[in-house]
């Protein structure tokens, strides 16, 4: 029995050993490929917003408002004289700020929520899971409208409303992620052999419920994106002068007929990286989840 139960237990760490070639073989998929490179350029046009332009992101140059493309403006400059290529990569920089500060954190209580409901007494369970049904009954942009009217439009208004609307997504799937895996043979051979249950919990179920996890980050970093966005362009997200990529959207709306690139470099800039993570998620969903 203990042979068989070990026998059990270690035909299912090879895959758990392999996650990181799958994941790797996942990325170099043709969507793989151009979901990291969008996501990288973006990243990277961000990360080097102070080599790249030759203007602060809120600097007012006198009697130069709304000039077209040039070679010292490359998208032109806004109505106040300001440089759009600075504010919208500076702009980057802030919607990376959120969704890295959002999506980790609703990640970590999502799960910790989750496996204590699948894990902890019923009642607490039916709470958990109420509470998330009562989350996820509002869309995510009537979620950051209430958080904004609680707290002041800004920055701390939309990394809580990113947390507040992924933790129970995170908290459903690592719930039925662990109530799959904990009748599966493995568990309970190790359970036969006397493994402790909370070993059994770290040890052999985490791993294995790692994959939809990570897929499911991918997805959510991109719906931080799109909610900065939203947020911004109705004027709850991140307030002028300081600069995103949804109120550069917002503002530059009256003045397309004028200078298209005021809402055209934002505009492409938050779909390259909405669009990248979007193909990252589904290179590891089909890659990962599929095999």
């Amino acid at each position: 029995m203990a042979q068989s139960a070990a026998v059990g237990i270690g035909l299912v760490r090879e895959p758990t050993r392999l996650s990181r070639n799958r994941y790797l073989r996942a990325l170099r998929t043709p969507s793989g490929v151009l979901g990291l490179t969008l996501v990288a350029a973006v990243v990277l046009l961000g990360l080097l917003a102070p080599l790249l332009t030759s203007y602060p992101p809120t600097y007012q140059l006198r009697l130069q408002e709304l000039l077209a493309p040039s070679s010292s403006h490359p998208l032109g400059t806004d109505e106040l004289g300001r440089d759009l290529l600075s504010r919208v990569l500076n702009g980057i920089r802030v919607d990376l700020v959120v969704a890295i500060l959002g999506v980790p954190a609703a990640a970590i209580i999502g799960c910790l929520a989750g496996l204590l409901g699948a894990a902890g007494p019923r009642w607490l369970n039916a709470s958990l899971q109420r509470t998330f049904d009562v989350i996820l009954a509002f869309p995510a942009i009537i979620l950051g409208i209430a958080v904004a009217a609680i707290l002041v439009p800004g920055e701390r208004a939309i990394v809580v409303t990113i947390l507040l609307a992924n933790v129970p997504i995170f908290g459903r799937l690592s719930r039925d992620a662990l109530i799959s895996q904990r009748e599966r043979e493995y568990v309970i051979a190790a359970r036969l052999i006397g493994v402790s249950p909370v070993r059994v919990l770290l040890r052999h179920i985490l791993p294995n419920v790692v994959d939809p996890l990570i897929v499911q980050l991918a997805l959510s970093m991109s719906l931080a994106v799109f909610l900065e966005g939203g947020m911004s362009f109705v004027g709850i997200g991140i307030q002028v002068p300081q600069p995103s990529l949804g109120n550069l959207l917002n503002e530059g709306l009256p003045y397309l007929s004028t200078n298209l690139n005021y809402a055209l470099g934002p505009m492409l800039t938050l779909t390259a990286l909405v669009v990248g993570l979007n193909l990252i998620a589904d290179a590891l969903n089909a890659g990962v989840l599929r095999h």
